[in-house]
C-alpha cells in the first residue's frame, strides 16, 4: 500500500497524520487505521500478550484482602454481612471493568484512568486521582508485606517481624526490576496457582460443611441461622472497606493495556473474564468462609488467637492439617503477587502523570528493557519502608488502617473511571461521531457506568459516617483521621490543583480532542478471527 494509491485513498481517506482510515465495517467495530500509536507512545515497551493481561486481570487483586481480610469482615459483620458486601463490591468492579475496557482499547495510556480523567473530566481531578492512586499503591505494598508476617506467623514466630518484611521486600523488588515480560510471566504463574486452588477450596469447604471432614460434624448454614449479621448496619458498613480493598487492583488491566501488543484483542478478553473472578474468588470464596468458620472464632485474623486466615482455620478445625499448610502457602504466593503488581502499577501511574506534565519529566523515562526506574524506585522504597509500621503494632491494626485508606482511594478511582466513561461517550456524541466507530463497545452502557458511579459516591459518604462513629471505638479526631484521612487529602489536593490550573470548569466535551492519545488499529488487529476478517472485507 503506497501513499499515492488513488484507489485506496478514495476508499479509506488517507492523511499523513492518520494513515488510511476505513469506514465502519458494519457490525460495530469501527474504523481501522494503519498508523503508529497516535500520542500514546512512551518509553515503555509493548511486551505483554493477551495471555499476560488476561491472567493478570484474573488474579491481580487476589491477595490479603480476600484470604486474610475476610476473617476480619466475618467477625465484624457476620456471614450475611460479608456475603452481601462482596456481592455489592463485585457488581461495582464489574461495572468499572466494562468502562475500563471500552476506554483502554481506544486510549491505552500508561496511567490509564488518570489520563482519561485529565482528558475528559478535569485536569485538577486527573492530578488528584494520579497522586491519590500512587499513594494507595505504595500503601498496598506495605499492607501486603505486613500480611506476609501474619501468614508466616502461622508456622513460626521465631523470626523477627522486621526480618520477614526485609526479605520479602527484596523479593517484590526483584520481580519488578526484571523486564516487563518477565514480570508478566511471573504473574501468569501466580494467577494460575490462585485460580486453580480456588476450585480446591470450594469443593473441600463444601465437603467440610456437609460433615465429611475428620473432626467436623455437618455445619451447613448453622452460622447464618444463629448470627447472620453482627453489629447491625454499622457492622455491615465496617465490612465494606475490606471488600473494596480485596477487589482493588482489578482496574490494573487498564494500566497493563499500555504495554500490550494489541489492546483491541487483549482488553475485551480480560474484561470478559471479570464475571469468573467475581463469582469464583469473591462470592463463592466468601460463601465458603461463612459455612465453615464461626464468626466468633478467636483465632480469626483480628482476634485474640493466631490471627490466621479463615480458610486456614477451616482446614485446621476440620482436622486436615496438610490442607491448612498448603492454604497458607497459597496465601503467601497471593500476597507477594499483589504486592508486586502494586509496584508495577504505581510506577506506571507516575509515568502517565509525567506524560501529561503532572510529575517530573524524568519519570516518563524507561530503559531498554522497558523499566521506568524513576517511577519504580520511589514506589518500592516508600511502600516497603511503610511496612515497618507492623514492627510496633499488631497486624490486624495496621491492616485496618491501610485498608480504610486504600479503599477510599479506590472508591475515588472507580468513580472517576465511570465518570470518565460517561464524559467520553458524551463527547463522542456531541462531536457527531457514531458509536459504531468505537473500536470496542461494552454492552453495559449506559447503566453500568452510572451504577458504579452511584455506589462509589454513596459508600464514600457512608464511610464518613463510620469514621465519625466507628464500630467499637469512641468518636475522636484520631479515629476519624485514621479512617478518613485519604478523603481529606484528596479534597485538599484537588483544591490546590484547581487553584494552580486556574480552571473553574470541567473539560468542554464539545472541544476535547478525541484523537489525541488514541490508538489506531490496523485491519488485522481489529479483525482478529477468520470470520471477522471475512466480514471486514479483507478475507
Amino acid at each position: 500500500m503506497s501513499d499515492s494509491d488513488p484507489e485506496k485513498t478514495q476508499e479509506y481517506g488517507y492523511s499523513k497524520e492518520k494513515g488510511y482510515q476505513e469506514p465502519g465495517h458494519g457490525y460495530g467495530q469501527g474504523p481501522a487505521l494503519v498508523t503508529e500509536d497516535h500520542g500514546a507512545d512512551s518509553e515503555l515497551q509493548r511486551r505483554l500478550s493477551t495471555r499476560h493481561i488476561t491472567m493478570i486481570a484474573l488474579g491481580s487483586s487476589i491477595g490479603m484482602g480476600l484470604w486474610l481480610g475476610s476473617g476480619l469482615s466475618l467477625a465484624s459483620g457476620g456471614p450475611a454481612g460479608i456475603f452481601i458486601g462482596y456481592l455489592l463490591s463485585g457488581s461495582m468492579i464489574w461495572s468499572v471493568s466494562h468502562s475500563i475496557g471500552e476506554m483502554a482499547v481506544m486510549y491505552p495510556l500508561p496511567s490509564a484512568f488518570v489520563q482519561w480523567t485529565n482528558k475528559f473530566v478535569d485536569p485538577a481531578a486527573g492530578f488528584t486521582l494520579g497522586w491519590a492512586y500512587w499513594f494507595s499503591f505504595w500503601i498496598t505494598i506495605a499492607n501486603e508485606l505486613q500480611g506476609v508476617v501474619t501468614v508466616l506467623g502461622f508456622w513460626t514466630d521465631a523470626v523477627p517481624t522486621a526480618a520477614w518484611i526485609s526479605i520479602f521486600w527484596v523479593v517484590i523488588i526483584c520481580i519488578n526490576i526484571g523486564a516487563v515480560n518477565v514480570f508478566g510471566e511471573i504473574e501468569v504463574i501466580c494467577s494460575m496457582i490462585k485460580f486453580g486452588w480456588i476450585f480446591v477450596v470450594i469443593i473441600s469447604c463444601i465437603v467440610i460443611s456437609a460433615g465429611g471432614a475428620p473432626n467436623e460434624s455437618a455445619i451447613g448454614f448453622r452460622y447464618w441461622n444463629s448470627t447472620p449479621f453482627i453489629n447491625g448496619f454499622k457492622g455491615f458498613l465496617s465490612v465494606m472497606p475490606t471488600c473494596i480493598f480485596a477487589m482493588s487492583g482489578s482496574e490494573n488491566a487498564g494500566l497493563v493495556a499500555a504495554e500490550t501488543a494489541n489492546p483491541r484483542k487483549s482488553v475485551p478478553k480480560a474484561v470478559g473474564s471479570i464475571w469468573l473472578r467475581l463469582s469464583l474468588f469473591y462470592i463463592m470464596g466468601s460463601l465458603m468462609v461463612t459455612i465453615t468458620v464461626s464468626p466468633t472464632d478467636p483465632n480469626l485474623f483480628g482476634g485474640e488467637g493466631t490471627n490466621a486466615s479463615p480458610f486456614v482455620i477451616a482446614y485446621r478445625n476440620a482436622g486436615i492439617p496438610a490442607m491448612a499448610h498448603i492454604m497458607n502457602a497459597i496465601i503467601l504466593i497471593s500476597v507477594l503477587s499483589t504486592g508486586s503488581i502494586s509496584g508495577y502499577a504505581g510506577s506506571r501511574t507516575l509515568v502517565g502523570l509525567s506524560q501529561i506534565g503532572m510529575a517530573p519529566k524524568q519519570m516518563r523515562k524507561a530503559d531498554s528493557w522497558g523499566r521506568p526506574w524513576y517511577g519504580l524506585v520511589p514506589t518500592l522504597v516508600i511502600g516497603g519502608g511503610l511496612a515497618y509500621l507492623n514492627v510496633s503494632n499488631t497486624g490486624s491494626t495496621v491492616f485496618g488502617w491501610f485498608s480504610n485508606l486504600t479503599s477510599l482511594c479506590t472508591l475515588f478511582g472507580w468513580g472517576m473511571i465511570c465518570l470518565s466513561h460517561i464524559r467520553m461517550r458524551r463527547a463522542w456524541k456531541v462531536q457527531g461521531r457514531s458509536k459504531e466507530d468505537l473500536p470496542w463497545r461494552t454492552w453495559t452502557w449506559p447503566w453500568g457506568a452510572y451504577w458504579g458511579l452511584f455506589w462509589c459516591v454513596l459508600l464514600i459518604i457512608a464511610e464518613f459516617y463510620l469514621s465519625v462513629w466507628p464500630l467499637g471505638e469512641p468518636t475522636t479526631a484520631k479515629n476519624f483521621f485514621a479512617n478518613y484521612v485519604s478523603v481529606v487529602a484528596i479534597i485538599v489536593i484537588y483544591i490546590a490543583a484547581k487553584i494552580y490550573y486556574r480552571d473553574r470548569r470541567w473539560v468542554d466535551t464539545a472541544t476535547v480532542d478525541l484523537d489525541a492519545g488514541r490508538r489506531f488499529y490496523k485491519a488485522e488487529e481489529v479483525c482478529t478471527t477468520k470470520l471477522e476478517v471475512t466480514m471486514c472485507g479483507y478475507g
